[in-house]
């Protein structure tokens, strides 16, 4: 298949023919300095306010949010902690906590720096940084069910999955470094990102297939990987590469080849993290990321079709965002759906989408 290897095969790199970089814009700033010679505010940029947080507890180092809509009078804000190995779950619609799942440890169940989650059905999919696997546990009750990639993730970060033909296809980045915690040279940065595709039983996981890519030369390399994200309308995949000299969003397809496409390289100010998609039922819709900060955190907004960039916000007490999640399903408090993102590693914050939309008149629109 183009652009993916097999467990076996050596990576083939491809000769991109153009590189399309996107996003002409400066945010205008009291905290930070613009970049040299790129056009000044030409996007808007509003500033909105939260509806809730969660309590904080910094002690958790929470990195991931993730929504599970367990029924019509019920949905869930589940986050990963870092530091105390564990899966947090709130009250969606009033940031209560509800319970707190696993304890450290590498067995069935177990987690060791859960780094990203995402939940699909009723199933949520945690990659444990540490312990080199994707876990996968069945909701509400969190029971394990199996696990992914140990015998060949290095250093796992984030994920995206989706569903086709009856079966799950995960996405997970690999940010393996240098025995000296270096970023390796470009040649050896083919197995970037690890391609899964999963069946699911009552007795538990197989791997039908396992596949993975990065370009090894030009503009597609994945040099400092976290954050990804599946557009199957489109056929893409969003991947953030977070590494200084190359903060940007590097567009694959979902098949594992480099499209050519770089957007945000001359917006991003600090570190390109947590991405979001807000789809509309076959019209496009928009994709948020976040430009990371201590001093001006912005989320910024691109055309789902175009990847044009078309303004940005600032949740107004929400700083240093790693994960973001959105849900565009209605429920009790937030009609039309809501927008989470973490708030310097010990809480979430959760705004309404309503509230988003209008500050920047963005469509309403069906998933």
């Amino acid at each position: 298949m183009p652009g993916l290897n097999s467990d076996f095969d050596r990576m083939t790199t491809r000769k991109t023919s153009a590189i399309f970089i996107l996003g002409v814009a400066l945010y205008a700033s009291a905290c930070s300095e613009k970049k040299s010679g790129s056009p000044v505010d030409q996007l808007p940029e509003v500033m909105v306010e939260e509806t809730y947080f969660t309590v904080r507890d910094t002690l958790n180092n929470v990195d991931t949010p993730a929504i599970w809509h367990q029924s019509e009078t019920q949905t869930w804000l589940l986050a990963t902690a870092k530091e105390t190995d564990k899966v947090l779950a709130y009250d969606a619609s009033t940031g209560s906590a509800l319970s707190a799942f696993a304890e450290s440890g590498s067995g069935s169940g177990q987690l060791a720096r859960p780094n990203s989650i995402a939940v699909l059905n009723d199933l949520a999919f945690v990659v444990e940084r540490d312990n080199h696997r994707v876990q996968v546990f069945r909701l509400p009750e969190f029971t394990p069910i199996g696990d992914i990639g140990s015998d060949v993730l290095r250093r796992p970060y984030g994920l995206t999955l989706f569903l086709r033909d009856n079966q799950f296809v995960l996405y997970v980045t690999d940010n393996y470094e240098t025995p000296d915690e270096q970023i390796p040279p470009s040649d050896e940065l083919g197995k970037r990102v690890h391609r899964f595709n999963i069946m699911v039983s009552e007795s538990g996981i197989q791997t039908i297939d396992h596949q993975y890519f990065g370009a090894t030369s030009g503009p597609g390399v994945l040099y400092k990987v976290e954050s990804l994200y599946a557009d199957t309308a489109y056929n893409r995949l969003l991947i953030a590469d977070e590494w200084e000299r190359e903060i940007s969003l590097k567009v694959y397809d979902l098949d594992g080849n480099f499209t050519g496409t770089v957007v945000g390289k001359d917006i991003f100010e600090s570190e390109p993290e947590g991405i979001a998609l807000y789809s509309c039922d076959g019209k496009p819709g928009y994709w948020i990321a976040t430009d990371q900060s201590f001093e001006k955190n912005v989320f910024i907004v691109f055309d789902q079709e175009t990847l044009t960039p078309l303004g940005s916000f600032i949740a107004k007490n929400t700083q240093n965002t790693d994960g973001i999640a959105l849900t565009q399903q209605a429920f009790e408090g937030f009609p039309n759906g809501a927008f989470f993102a973490v708030h310097n590693d010990g809480n979430i914050s959760a705004t309404s989408w309503d509230v988003i939309a209008d500050a920047l008149s963005l469509k309403q629109c069906t998933p």
